[in-house]
């Protein structure tokens, strides 16, 4: 009986010791199961966050965040950021067919008979092997309202721009700049410049901005400009593209001010004004696409471009403040757009002159009348570059963004441009200076009418399927739109950038 009890006791210790280490077990394989489980998942979300990583780093230009493509009416990509800034130049990663307008794909069948030319890269222009950004201050957010009650005057010094070449530059994505002007603001725009008014869905070309990444280029400001222009006279003499040009500055200024306060004469093609009264401020555009005297009543019965003779309203621009001159897309039209039928230099009549001696002896005969009659002292004299147009592979038609392939052709003839750029130079930029608008334009495709030229745009799409090609405004510009960008750069030259620091090339 006692080896019995004692057999019960060292029983009993052992159980107790067993049920422990059962227990024990128990609660570590629970500890077990629950430490693998955490550290899979562990696992897991360090996998997945290096493969977000990883694809991110192929997407996101270096500095920037990553576009988001959206599918809607008009289908392009939206072009953001966490500060609602992107340089698009040459480097974003984005192509052709992912900025279409839900217009009929059809292909340009316009024939060109210019030689075509290899643009050469901007400064701004990033290759492929340099898909990096370049960090861009940005600008504080404006709305739609007019310049008057949202711009701010601009502080900077003269100081700030010198030996800055404002033409240089890239084209920056800002989601939150938005257009100067609405152009239901300015009754006065022409029909085919009001592309928004047309019908246009998009408006993604109406917030890319020109910049510098060395130097600041001041926004345009209408109320600054006409303080500083008090009592002057501002006159832009040239062809439809300059005509372009001057309903944008009119709008810029006509947006800034009451309209009750400005006088507006914009009713024909050949002569308009506006006046702002109270700044007694007059802006005015004369037509005249060849400076030089297109005679349609020559005693020959012939139309004669006179070379050496300037064009006859040239006695309205005598006395002018701000000068700004343009000539060139009118000299090579071919064919039936072919405006003379003889040649006059000299008092000698002639058929065949190459066009670019007969544009070389045209711009001279403007100089010289520059030379004679105005006082440069007192007379602030542009010439505006060449206007680029988008046909061929680079067709302006369904296009809703920049160019970003900086190796795409040019159609306009680079003779053409040299000698401009000749003259120019031969003057010396205190006599005339050069807004050289070519280079930056050349990218923005997105910016011109194409169809959205005209209100009934969807009907005259189907009827001339076959013509897109030459019912496609792709010479033109959209208002608001680029124009606003070359005027800013005019006001900027004006103001804030001294003429020794303006480059032609």
């Amino acid at each position: 009986m006692h080896h019995r009890s004692k057999s019960m006791e060292l029983s009993s210790p052992i159980n107790e010791t067993w049920k422990l280490c059962t227990y024990g077990s128990f609660v570590g394989c629970l500890l077990l199961i629950f430490l693998v489980s955490h550290n899979q998942q562990d696992a897991n979300i360090s996998t997945a966050r290096t493969t977000m990583t990883s694809f991110s780093d192929q997407f996101i230009v270096k500095g920037s965040a990553a576009p988001t493509t959206t599918t809607s009416t008009t289908n392009y990509n939206k072009l953001e950021s966490s500060n609602s800034s992107r340089v698009v130049a040459a480097a974003a990663a984005v192509t052709d067919h992912d900025h279409k307008l839900q217009l009929p794909e059809i292909k340009d069948t316009t024939s060109n008979s210019i030689n075509i030319d290899v643009v050469v890269g901007v400064d701004a222009a990033v290759h492929d092997d340099q898909k990096e950004s370049v960090a861009v201050e940005e600008s504080p957010p404006t709305s739609n309202l007019s310049n008057s009650r949202r711009m701010a005057a601009n502080t900077t010094t003269k100081e700030e721009y010198y030996d800055c070449n404002i033409f240089e530059g890239r084209w920056v994505y800002r989601e939150e700049e938005g257009p100067y002007y609405n152009s239901k603001m300015c009754p006065f725009l022409e029909e085919k410049m009001s592309c928004q008014d047309n019908g246009r869905p998009d408006h993604d070309y109406e917030k890319w901005v020109w910049e510098n990444p060395h130097c600041n280029i001041p926004r345009f400001n209408g109320i600054d400009m006409l303080e500083r222009m008090r009592g002057k006279r501002v006159i832009v003499v040239g062809d439809s593209l300059n005509r372009n040009q001057w309903e944008s500055l009119a709008c810029l200024i006509y947006s800034s001010i009451p309209s009750s306060t400005a006088l507006v004469d914009a009713k024909g093609h050949t002569y308009k004004v506006l006046k702002a009264k109270d700044y007694d401020v007059t802006v005015e555009f004369y037509w005249s696409p060849f400076l030089v005297d297109l005679d349609l009543n020559h005693e020959s019965g012939s139309k004669v471009l006179v070379l050496d003779k300037l064009s006859p309203n040239s006695a309205q621009w005598r006395g002018a403040d701000v000068m700004v001159f343009n000539s060139g897309h009118w000299w090579i039209h071919l064919g039936k757009l072919k405006a003379w039928d003889l040649l006059q230099y000299e008092g000698e009549l002639m058929q065949e002159m190459k066009i670019e001696l007969a544009y070389e002896k045209a711009l001279k005969t403007w100089a010289k009348w520059i030379n004679e009659n105005v006082d440069t002292k007192k007379t602030s004299v542009f010439f505006r570059s060449i206007s680029p147009e988008h046909k061929g592979e680079q067709w302006c038609y369904n296009s809703t963004q920049p160019i970003t392939d900086e190796s795409y052709k040019k159609i306009y003839p680079t003779k053409m441009t040299n000698i401009i750029e000749k003259q120019i130079l031969g003057m010396g930029s205190s006599t005339v200076r050069y807004l050289n608008i070519t280079k930056l334009s050349e990218y923005r495709r997105d910016a011109h009418p194409s169809v959205f030229r005209n209100k009934k745009w969807k009907i005259m799409v189907q009827r001339y399927k076959r013509l897109l090609g030459s019912f496609s405004d792709c010479s033109h510009w959209c208002l608001p739109g680029l124009p606003d960008t070359w005027n800013r750069l005019l006001y900027a030259s004006l103001f804030f950038h001294p003429p020794s620091t303006d480059q032609v090339a």
